[in-house]
């Protein structure tokens, strides 16, 4: 996965408007399930891929400061061969210091390849810092992202699931209101209202009954002393 694929995945992804996708879904929560599942994925390899990328770029800041430093190491053997050449001038030895003087030519070569080489790879050191930068962005609001779809998938199920248990109590309620079992109530107390009533009839019935016969019997006591006063007066006269 080049540079390129792997920063236009990465800030592709971490542009993405959730609230635009769910908008669009046919069942919001599967589709978030799966963009979770893409992200992690699509984190994953780009985690590897930046990896490697920065792993490029410690490689060419190692090799830069190798360079660096031997552009610093040769420049210290062609001052010391450059001073040597001129004590053996001074001493009268000139051949000997001819050679020094070659050999710090040779180190001044040296010196300046190193730079050179510094000096090049200069431009894509920085170049691959500042895409390095990016990645990093990229994978840190990738992440952020996926913290969103998560908490928008637990609150989504959430909802759901509340959603859910007040259909189940309004459908609850109807079945209730159907039932009307304060109607079977009254029904029921008004049963038990004329069983009452009957209980009473029956009561008073038998009551009117009883007196009934008590006067019958009082009727026939009074008859009874009629005639025994009837039979006094005869004996009597």
């Amino acid at each position: 996965m080049t540079k390129q694929t792997i920063l236009g995945r990465v800030s592709q992804l971490a542009r993405a408007n959730i609230n635009a996708l769910l908008d669009e879904a046919e069942d919001p929560q599967k589709m978030l399930d799966q963009l979770i599942r893409d992200y992690t994925s699509n984190i994953s390899e780009a985690e590897q891929a930046v990896a490697g990328t920065i792993g490029n770029l410690r490689l060419m800041e190692q090799d830069h400061q190798e360079d660096v430093g031997a552009a610093r190491e040769w420049g210290g053997k062609a001052l010391a061969a450059s001073k040597k050449a001129d004590g053996l001038r001074t001493a009268g030895q000139s051949a000997d210091a001819d050679k020094f003087d070659n050999l710090a030519k040779v180190a001044l070569q040296r010196q300046l390849q190193s730079e050179k080489e510094a000096r090049t790879a200069e431009p894509t050191i920085a170049s691959q810092t500042e895409v390095v930068e990016k990645l990093k962005s990229g994978l840190d609001q990738m992440k952020i992202k996926l913290t969103e779809l998560q908490a928008k998938r637990d609150e989504l199920v959430a909802r759901s699931r509340t959603a859910y248990a007040q259909n189940q109590m309004t459908d609850s309620l109807k079945s209730i209101n159907v039932l009307d079992p304060a109607s079977e109530i009254s029904r029921f107390e008004d049963k038990v209202r004329r069983e009452e009533a009957k209980a009473m009839g029956k009561q008073e019935l038998a009551a009117s009954s009883l007196d009934a016969q008590f006067e019958q019997l009082d009727s026939l006591g009074d008859t009874a002393e009629v005639e025994a006063r009837l039979a006094a007066l005869k004996a009597a006269s």
